[in-house]
């Protein structure tokens, strides 16, 4: 008999697994103007680099409207008189002031190219003021497609919150909507109706009471990328405690719905327990400055930065699933440790561009099983990641078109850790693969960086030319094919489906004795003392194996 309730729980499954891994990673093949405004570092761009922002705004939330303005300072790098800033239709770029002088501006699609009147002298660090207005695009399905949340809690107060990753911060307020310049340290000003609390990134430095409002002043004293910047407005309640870390006290702060902070203070003991594990792997919580903060929003959640979103109903696993189907899923909250994880890699380690998401999400994903690993052994992390195989689609290369704010496929999370735990068996080595993670945070700590600088510095460190590992899984759909055959106490294997130059070692067991293989294109024999029997490739190596 078919079970027609197990099949609508794989189908629901399913459609809620594809909303996660793909969102917005959707293919695109024809590019526009836009495309190339908001994805290159334009010459209006590559001339100044950002020092500070104040974003100073008032949100209505009965009328769905933010006004305000963001004031911009930055530095000189080389002559020039037109500087562009992003915000995306249907907010209004109202003005832009410099020095008290009104600029003109030119507008083009999400584009303004502000005229600027001074000189701009090398060296100088300057600033200008932009003022904005609107409706800002709605999320419908939050976060993936990006906007303000305008929802409702169970007791009809206004519950708001901002998510923006694909779509870009200019979404919401104005910008250099690039990733390849994090703003050195900013302001968040955000005024809202008296009885609702605004909560964002960094510390909390002043409440204003204006009337029937209040102004939340946050400070964020640490590099941070665009969409890392966030607003969450509600009927708040604050519990906090203190972790002793790497760095000393870290203070980390958690705002939840006034009805759930039972529920919260349970479930959120994952966090310092999150913590510990990936400082243990990634080295310190790169934002000591700027605390820690879980903020339950009305959507999934998301990384912004020292303020995660969270979203996830208070229970373990995926919305309650898990996504490996091995049991390790549900031994923590995916979205407390999956979206923290990105504290280290994507807010920290940041791609210029967006093509090079994997940086953010390949080890991100991978992180899950080194959390499991640390508090339930190797096997279980290993296990976690391997079971997560049947989801990776292989549809298009991991990296995206670079220039035309396009990142790769869905596979950069599922693809992209199983490749990470390839890699790992290759070094033979927990201790150095250990010391590269944590390597890998001091070297790029609070930067940018390009798939490149990362492949380099993983090679030199590894002490293994990975070019051709990279090239296979980074930049093409295919997964390396073991063809073998046996006769008597002969082993015949090679690989196909490679990209030229690939031969990556293998181990696999031979009568249930282990061996490391060396494949290549070309077939290369094996002679036993015994008959063979049977052989089986190493489960950790993500590739595929076909006999003859």
């Amino acid at each position: 008999m078919i079970n027609y309730k197990y099949l609508l729980f794989l189908f629901i499954s399913f459609l809620s697994l594809a909303s996660f891994a793909q969102g917005l990673l959707q293919e695109k093949k024809n590019f526009s103007r836009q495309d190339t405004l908001r994805g290159s570092i334009t010459p209006e761009r590559e001339w100044w680099d950002l020092t500070y922002y104040h974003l100073d705004i008032k949100v209505e939330p009965d009328k769905k409207f933010i006004s305000g303005k963001n004031t911009i300072q930055y530095k000189v790098l080389k002559e020039n008189s037109v500087m562009q800033i992003d915000l995306q239709s249907p907010m209004k770029l109202l003005k832009a002031t410099q020095n008290g002088n009104e600029l003109t501006i030119k507008h083009d699609g999400n584009a303004h190219f502000i005229s600027l009147i001074e000189v701009q002298n090398v060296g100088d660090v300057n600033s200008i003021e932009v003022y904005y207005e609107g409706h800002p695009k709605e999320a419908v399905r939050a976060p993936w497609d990006g906007g303000i949340s305008w929802r409702r809690d169970i007791n009809n107060n206004h519950f708001i919150a901002s998510s923006c990753q694909g779509l870009g911060a200019s979404v919401w307020w104005p910008c250099k909507d690039h990733m390849y310049d994090e703003v050195d340290s900013m302001k968040i000003s955000v005024n809202v109706p008296y009885k609702l609390i605004n909560v964002s990134n960094g510390r909390l430095r002043l409440v204003e009471r204006i009337g029937d409002t209040k102004t939340y002043h946050w400070v964020v004293k640490n590099p941070i990328n665009n969409y890392g910047v966030n607003i969450n407005i509600g009927d708040y309640v604050n519990f906090s405690e203190v972790y002793n870390g790497m760095a000393g006290n870290l203070d980390m702060d958690y705002y939840v719905l006034s009805y759930n902070l039972e529920k919260a203070k349970v479930q959120f003991k994952q966090a310092p327990k999150m913590m510990e594990a990936f400082e243990y792997w990634f080295g310190q919580y790169p934002f000591y400055a700027d605390s820690f903060k879980l903020v339950e929003v009305p959507y999934l959640g998301m990384e912004h930065q020292s303020s995660v979103t969270y979203g996830n109903g208070f229970k373990n696993g995926y919305l309650g699933r898990d996504l490996s189907n091995t049991g390790w899923g549900l031994k923590f909250d995916f979205i407390i440790i999956h979206e923290a994880g990105h504290e280290w890699f994507a807010n920290s380690i940041t791609n210029k561009d967006v093509a090079d998401m994997w940086i953010h999400e390949s080890f991100t994903s991978y992180s899950e099983s080194l959390y499991l690993e640390y508090y339930f052994g190797k096997e279980a992390g290993a296990e976690y990641v391997i079971g997560k195989r049947k989801n990776i689609a292989n549809d298009r290369p991991i990296i995206g078109r670079y220039n035309v704010s396009k990142e790769g496929s869905s596979d950069m999370y599922f693809k992209g850790e199983n490749m990470l735990h390839t890699l790992r068996q290759l070094v033979e080595d927990d201790k150095k693969w250990r010391q590269m993670l944590r390597g890998l945070n001091r070297a790029f700590y609070h930067q940018t960086v390009t798939t490149k600088q990362v492949e380099d510095y993983m090679s030199k460190t590894l002490e293994k030319d990975l070019t051709e590992f990279f090239n296979q899984y980074l930049r093409t759909t295919k997964i390396p094919i073991l063809e073998y055959k046996f006769d008597k106490k002969n082993l015949e294997y090679r690989y196909t489906n490679i990209v030229k130059g690939f031969d990556m070692p293998i181990q696999a067991k031979i009568n249930d004795e282990e061996h490391w293989l060396f494949p290549n294109a070309e077939w290369q024999t094996l002679k036993q003392d015994d008959r063979i029997n049977t052989f089986t490739v190493d489960k950790d190596f993500y590739i595929f194996s076909k006999p003859l």
